[in-house]
């Protein structure tokens, strides 16, 4: 399948369904150094990410279909807070942000299951505040998207630890370049 392909809802639920695992096995009974790593300042570590994960299950994707199945265009969505896991998972374990985000994705992608989405209703719109007039299509995607672009970010991140201790070998890892 090249670039560009046609949405398949299925294969987007594959992907969601096992974004949690992945998580989960990456960091799950590692040593704290390596997922309180980032970049420097204003960069994330891969608690923070988990924590960013857990914060659109419960306010960004499924609602915001919700909006769209049952208001279209004539309900703008609430602006996400990109940051909020910062204040919002002080304290936690990350054992305790990986189990919530597989609970809730668990929950999100049976609730939207149930939906039995036809094309027409993937066709539907609505309107972000700053994207203006988007799919349902658009969005589920999104949803997948964003799962991969944060497992890359976190493996990018973990990857970095090592940059200097690789010696030579840095210049066939463009990982560490990024």
């Amino acid at each position: 399948m090249k670039m560009g392909a046609s949405f398949d809802l299925r294969e987007t639920f594959d992907i969601l369904a096992r974004t949690p695992a992945v998580l989960d096995t990456l960091l799950r009974r590692t040593a704290s150094s390596w997922h309180a790593i980032n970049e420097g300042a204003g960069t994330w570590s891969a608690f923070d990410v988990v924590g960013h994960l857990i914060f659109g299950e419960e306010t960004d994707w499924v609602p915001r279909a919700r909006i769209i199945l049952e208001h279209g265009e004539g309900t703008e969505f609430e602006p996400f807070d990109r940051f909020a896991q910062f204040s919002r998972f002080g304290g936690w374990s990350l054992d305790r942000l990986l189990d919530r985000f597989a609970e809730l994705r668990r929950a999100n992608l049976d609730t939207v299951g149930g939906w039995q989405l036809t094309a027409a209703q993937l066709a539907l719109t609505g309107r972000h505040p700053e994207l203006g007039i988007v799919s349902l299509r658009q969005l589920l995607a999104t949803w997948a998207a964003h799962d991969l672009n944060h497992i890359s970010q976190i493996v990018r991140v973990m990857a970095k630890r090592y940059t200097e201790e690789v010696g030579p070998w840095r210049a066939y890892l463009s990982i560490l370049e990024r």
